[in-house]
């Protein structure tokens, strides 16, 4: 096999592959084993039917079809390993020649344009040493969680007087446009200076009493006349403030299994300095992952670029076409760090010979799964159905390689090294064997096949 490589952009390349006769000869074969398979030749048994029959009943040219279909991308498979070609998108595949006949000397010629991970030099990794900010915990912490524990206790009561920043109005409210309602909810409870509604409605309520009703402008933000104005006609019915508990024993009490306010205190300051480690490894993985990134001029595959952004901006509006320049620039930002993190990352996890097992995959999906309350076996189903199994393992092999990379570093604060072995797990006690590890798509097909088996079996 010929294989001829044309760099067309940093991250995108063209594959001229040119295929000799008896690399392309085992494809044609199985291709007539397969065709053999659909049809009927008197005088043979089905799936028996010798190949120059085949080539007689459905022509060359079917025979010679159904091969390219199936070769093809094997071939191209070959072609990106022999060149060390990272694809970042599935290619644009040209078929440009095939043999027209079992004697014709005409090699299969096919085109492949792909975009491509660009060649990253990383750092070295041994010897890496990376300080970070240490995790602390203040009075005031404790204080702030204290608090917002008292406000879960508080109650509301009703009082006789106009409604302030920070109570809670019982509402109805009507809105119209042209003289017609186009919008109304009865019964709303909301919390004044909260900014959670319409545009206008904190203003408009500030003062009102119960019974009391007053008219403002507004932008509706949803439904059949989302962002048009409208005169909104609102009516408190009444006016409720929080009173909240007295931080003592008895609130201690109420509020956990503790019996003293000191009591509760402490176990508050033990959950805030665990949660402030937790923060301190995710400042841990930021500075590595700058560290890594430091100084590389990495170019981004544009076509995988705008396909991530256009994916990105319908997770921000319900219609991409009234999308701001802001959130443009906003999910730009997010796809240009998000797209360079991962290609990092791949680099790292095959520099660093990280296999994916099929244990991983299992337990990442299933993982996924447990988060989103589905069925295991469900979801790993749809996985491998929808043609997401290749993101999936992707996702395990890089996080394998940043904790494999992240035990290799010496992680500091203030001039101590830190244990982060909680956060990172422990290496592998020993290297998987060759046999352990698998492709993406046949570790979790292998994995999804078994587990709808085994619910079949119990069906019946």
């Amino acid at each position: 096999m010929k294989i001829s490589v044309r760099n067309l952009e940093p991250t995108k390349v063209k594959l001229t592959i040119t295929v000799d006769p008896e690399e392309f000869d085992p494809y044609l074969d199985t291709a007539r084993k397969e065709i053999a398979k659909q049809v009927n030749v008197p005088g043979f048994r089905k799936g028996h039917v010798p190949g120059k029959i085949i080539e007689q009943r459905v022509g060359f040219p079917a025979v010679a079809g159904e091969a390219v279909n199936s070769g093809v991308p094997e071939l191209y498979s070959k072609a990106l390993e022999e060149k060390k070609i990272r694809p970042m998108a599935q290619p644009e595949l040209d078929v440009q020649e095939v043999p027209k006949t079992a004697d014709d000397e005409t090699k299969l010629k096919f085109v492949a344009t792909v975009e491509r991970r660009p060649d990253i030099e990383l750092p070295a990794i041994d010897g890496m040493t990376i300080d970070i900010a240490k995790a602390q915990v203040t009075d005031e912490d404790v204080s702030k969680r204290l608090e917002t524990l008292r406000q879960r206790f508080g109650t509301l009561v009703s009082v006789d007087r106009p409604a302030a920043k920070g109570d809670y109005a019982n509402i109805d409210l009507d809105a119209t446009i042209d003289g017609e309602s186009v919008d109304s909810q009865e019964g709303v409870s909301y919390e004044l200076g909260s900014g959670t509604m319409l545009d206008g409605l904190d203003e408009a309520l500030d003062g009102l009493s119960a019974g009391e009703e007053t008219t403002f402008e507004g932008t509706l933000e949803a439904g059949k006349h989302e962002g048009e104005k409208a005169q909104v006609k609102v009516k408190v019915n009444s006016v409720k403030t929080e009173e909240l508990p007295d931080i003592d024993d008895d609130f201690a009490q109420e509020a956990s299994e503790f019996d003293t306010l000191d009591e509760l205190k402490a176990d508050i300051r033990k959950t805030s300095e665990q949660d402030a480690k937790g923060r301190q490894a995710t400042d841990a993985r930021d500075a590595f992952m700058a560290r890594l990134e430091d100084g590389l001029d990495i170019p981004l595959p544009k076509g995988v670029k705008a396909d991530m952004i256009a994916e990105h901006i319908k997770g921000m509006t319900p219609d991409p076409e009234k999308v701001t320049d802001e959130q443009k620039k906003e999910a730009e930002t997010s796809v240009e760090k998000e797209l360079r993190d991962q290609m990092v990352l791949d680099a790292l996890a095959e520099s660093l010979e990280i296999k994916v097992s099929q244990a991983d995959v299992t337990n990442f999906l299933a993982s996924i799964a447990q988060q989103y309350g589905m069925d295991p076996s469900h979801f790993i189903n749809s996985i491998v159905n929808n043609g997401q199994l290749g993101s999936a393992v992707q996702e395990v092999g890089r996080s394998k390689g940043l904790l494999a990379a992240m035990r290799a570093v010496t992680f500091t604060s203030e001039g101590e090294t830190l244990d982060l072995s909680a956060f990172l797990g422990e290496p592998e006690d020993q290297p998987q064997e060759e046999s352990e590890s698998v492709e993406a798509a046949s570790a979790a097909a292998a994995v999804a096949d078994e587990l709808s088996s085994d619910k079949a079996g119990d069906e019946d």
